[in-house]
């Protein structure tokens, strides 16, 4: 009957997840040696340099908060 149809299609799991084991189109094109062979240079990300000027106000505003918290924890 159209009842009991209706109870097996709810009574089975529909919704099963994802896969186990995820999968990826770059790591499906390349071979694994690719990624040993990647150096991750965190001056040099997507063609761009931080310049000195760059590095002048990461030092520069790594110090003002040093300073705040200084300012907050001592007073």
């Amino acid at each position: 009957s159209d009842y009991q149809q209706l109870g097996y299609n709810l009574r089975i799991n529909l919704f099963q997840g994802g896969p186990l084991k995820s999968r990826s189109l770059v790591r499906d094109s390349y071979t694994p040696d690719v990624f040993q062979k990647a150096v991750i240079d965190p001056r040099h990300w997507h063609g761009r340099k931080i310049s000195e000027l760059g590095r002048w106000y990461e030092k520069y505003f790594l110090d003002l908060n040093v300073q705040k918290a200084m300012k907050e924890k001592y007073g």
